[in-house]
């Protein structure tokens, strides 16, 4: 396996990105509108109902804006184009090339996230204009939550891959990825933090569920809510529930290449 061609597709892909700018300053207005939006929503409720949780206004706020960000890296779907070739037909012509089609996503997708990080840095810059955002804890904390945020994005691409892979067997997965994507939005800390959820059996398997390495884990880091003491279990937690995914979708697409060529593509 040549690793410089898959280096090369990332670079293509980042490239590509940086064609679309109308695109770039669009993400970014929506996440500033979405940021004065929310934050007039969230100040009002914590007037109104007090601190929640034992997350403090600033705090949440601060949740608030890095999880419009995330959006912004976890909403590239870079399988998606698995799906299409697979409806198209064409991926028997990808089966024939001497490249693996999961590493070739992985490095696409890989490098328009590089590109989806440097929008992150203008959005954040005018987003603390409109809002306070505080700054992680330590340095320690900044550490543990980029190695959270890159354990994320590996978890993320491997459900998108999965979804993708689904449409071997039934030629259309658009209805289920939007209800995944729901699901996975509610029950990541998305939407909003998993410690508003009834404290008890049920917040636990929340909080220890494969959604929750997207975004309750590197947010928490960042806000302070896990504790230096508690990194090595929250980051064990995500590469556990990464080597599960990783090993169902190497699995997965293993059966649905060898169902296309057993069926002569």
């Amino acid at each position: 396996m040549r690793l410089e061609a898959y280096v090369e597709f990332a670079k293509r892909a980042f490239s590509r990105e940086g064609t679309y700018r109308f695109q770039v300053f669009s993400r970014v207005g929506s996440v500033l509108l979405r940021v004065f939006l929310l934050a007039t929503l969230w100040t009002n409720l914590y007037r109104a109902n007090g601190e929640q949780a034992g997350i403090p206004l600033h705090s949440m706020l601060t949740y608030v804006v890095l999880a419009l960000l995330l959006d912004i890296v976890y909403g590239i779907n870079g399988a998606y184009v698995v799906r299409e070739k697979i409806r198209e037909g064409t991926i028997a012509i990808d089966f024939m090339r001497p490249i693996s089609v999961p590493l070739y996503v992985f490095s696409d997708t890989l490098g328009q996230t590089g590109f989806a990080l440097i929008q992150c840095v203008p959005a954040l810059a005018l987003s603390a204009f409109l809002v306070h955002i505080d700054g992680p804890p330590s340095a320690l904390a900044l550490v543990a939550f980029v190695v959270a945020l890159a354990i994320g994005f590996v978890v993320n691409y491997f459900i998108d891959m999965i979804m993708a892979t689904m449409t071997f067997w039934t030629m259309e997965i658009f209805g289920i990825q939007i209800m995944v994507q729901f699901i996975a939005s509610l029950l990541s800390g998305s939407l909003v933090p998993l410690y508003f959820f009834p404290q008890g059996p049920i917040q636990q398997i929340l909080l220890n569920s494969p959604f929750a390495t997207l975004y309750n884990v590197p947010l928490s880091i960042w806000i302070g809510k896990i504790e230096p003491a508690q990194y090595v279990a929250a980051l064990g937690m995500q590469l556990f529930w990464a080597a599960v995914l990783g090993s169902f979708a190497v699995w997965l697409w293993s059966v649905g290449e060898r169902k296309v060529v057993i069926q002569g593509g």
